[in-house]
C-alpha cells in the first residue's frame, strides 16, 4: 500500500519507471483481493466443514448409544483400551475387565480404561456403543463441529491472504528483475567506453 501512495504522490515525475506504476497497481489488486477474496473462501471453507460435519454428527448421534457397563475385577495393565464416556485426552489411572448390554439387547464384556478412580468389582462406568453393542467414541457434539468449522474456515481465509502476498512478491520479484536485465543491458551499451581518453572524440 505504501508503494501505490509513494506512486501517486510523485505520478507526474518524469523519473518514474513503468515498472513503479505496474508494482503500485500490484500491490493495489493484492490488497483489494485480500480484503475480498480471503473473507470469502474463508466463509465459503467454513460454511462446507460445517455443513459436513454437522451431518457427521448427526450421524454419529443416530448409531452411538449410551450405556452403563459393570466392572467385573481390575486388570493388571494400564495401557489404554476403550474409554468409558468418551474420554479422550485424560490419563489413565486403571484398567478393568467389564460387560455391558448392548442397544440390541446383546451381551459384551472388554477392557475399559478408568480415569477418574480405580473402580471396584460391581462399580458402573458410562460408556457408548453402536448398534451392535460395540464400545465408540461419545458422538461429536454440534458445538465442537461450529468450532472446527470455524478453525478451518480461518485457516482457509489465512491460507487465501497468505497466497495472494506470495503471488504480488513473485511479481514484483520479476519486476524488479527485469528492471536489472535492462541496466545491464544499459551499461552494456554504454559503460566500456566510460573513463577511455578521447571517449567521444
Amino acid at each position: 500500500m505504501r508503494t501505490a501512495s509513494g506512486v501517486w504522490r510523485w505520478r507526474h515525475n518524469p523519473l518514474r519507471r513503468g515498472t513503479d506504476l505496474a508494482e503500485a497497481w500490484v500491490a493495489l489488486a493484492a490488497v483489494l483481493l485480500i480484503a475480498v477474496v480471503s473473507p470469502v473462501v474463508g466463509w465459503l471453507c467454513g460454511a462446507l466443514t460445517d455443513s459436513a460435519l454437522q451431518d457427521a454428527a448427526q450421524e454419529q448421534r443416530r448409531h452411538r448409544h449410551a450405556t452403563t457397563a459393570t466392572v467385573v475385577r481390575a486388570l493388571a495393565d494400564r495401557s489404554v483400551v476403550a474409554n468409558p464416556d468418551g474420554v479422550a485426552d485424560a490419563v489413565p489411572r486403571g484398567r478393568v475387565a467389564a460387560v455391558w448390554t448392548g442397544v440390541d439387547g446383546s451381551r459384551h464384556s472388554g477392557p475399559l480404561s478408568t480415569f477418574d478412580r480405580d473402580d471396584l468389582p460391581g462399580a458402573h462406568l458410562r460408556i457408548w456403543t453402536d448398534d451392535r453393542g460395540r464400545i465408540v467414541s461419545r458422538p461429536m457434539k454440534a458445538s465442537t463441529a461450529r468450532a472446527h468449522a470455524v478453525l478451518a474456515g480461518t485457516g482457509a481465509a489465512a491460507a487465501a491472504a497468505g497466497l495472494i502476498v506470495l503471488g504480488r512478491r513473485f511479481v514484483v520479484w520479476r519486476l524488479v528483475r527485469g528492471r536489472y536485465v535492462r541496466l545491464d543491458r544499459a551499461w552494456a551499451k554504454a559503460g566500456p567506453d566510460w573513463g577511455r581518453a578521447g571517449t567521444g572524440s
